[in-house]
């Protein structure tokens, strides 16, 4: 695969021309996020954790994450018949909360969802692939706060013309959408007499990629410092769906639940 040396190989991922160890590596480092392992709780035969840590940063500063993650986003959508490149997206932001690690100056109070800690926000196709991802203090307000994902999708995806968004980005974003980067904001709005839940035409789709983020336990709740490394995390998550998705080569599927079979008693069964 393109972009950073990396290649899917054999329902797993690896870099190209490193051993299996190698690669039973990079797929542990993986299963740390969706189960919340602490850095310093890597097996023994990681190097120590801050060198790890190290290239977790590195990779991201330098530009390898992302460029490991939009390769596979490619392939990706390639593979459901789409083209590489989406041209609508979608904008929703989430709210969640911060360890107590995290210090109070970068961590916030949402009173809308009466959450403290910091705020998601998401630009997604509508595969619900990740496009941009900013995280922030949770007290940004959504019109303000969804200005710079936007804008770095607009400059890394000119061919996107439309965005979906829900009520709470509606106003002056719709304005600054169309004035400054020249594309439409489309509001979904509830139905009239709407109570509860339901799914809302072509925007419900990026709420599955929150899903997806959230049952990694190291996204369940924010632990990191920085929020950029909050960023980190979840591109390294979604490389590891994107990564499934190929090597499965089918649709994800449930067993559901499973019928109650009556057994027998000890008397009946003399």
């Amino acid at each position: 695969m393109a972009g950073g040396g990396w290649r899917v190989a054999g329902g797993g991922w690896r870099v190209a021309g490193a051993t299996s160890a190698a690669s039973n590596r990079e797929r542990d480092l993986l299963r740390g996020f969706r189960t919340g392992r602490a850095w310093r709780q890597l097996p023994k035969d990681f190097p120590p954790w801050p060198t790890v840590y190290w290239y977790f940063t590195w990779w991201h500063d330098d530009g390898t994450l992302e460029r490991i993650h939009d390769a596979l986003r490619d392939m990706v959508r390639k593979a459901n018949g789409r083209n590489a490149e989406p041209s609508a997206g979608l904008i929703e932001s989430q709210s969640i909360r911060t360890a107590d690690t995290v210090p109070a100056a970068i961590r916030g109070f949402d009173a809308g969802k009466k959450a403290k800690g910091r705020k998601r926000f998401l630009v997604a196709d509508t595969l619900d692939l990740l496009i941009a991802v900013h995280v922030v203090a949770a007290s940004v307000q959504d019109r303000v706060g969804a200005r710079r994902p936007l804008l770095w999708a607009r400059l890394d995806h000119p061919q996107i013309q439309k965005y979906w968004a829900n009520q709470g980005f509606a106003g002056r974003l719709v304005d600054w959408t169309a004035r400054i980067l020249g594309l439409k904001l489309d509001i979904v709005r509830k139905g009239p007499g709407q109570h509860g839940f339901q799914a809302q035409p072509k925007r419900w789709a990026i709420e599955r990629t929150f899903s997806w983020l959230t049952a990694h336990r190291r996204l369940a709740r924010d632990y990191e410092t920085i929020p950029a490394r909050s960023e980190t995390v979840i591109h390294w998550a979604l490389i590891g769906i994107m990564v499934r998705r190929l090597t499965r080569g089918r649709p994800a599927t449930r067993s559901g639940p499973h019928p109650l079979v009556p057994t027998a008693t000890a008397g009946q069964a003399s």
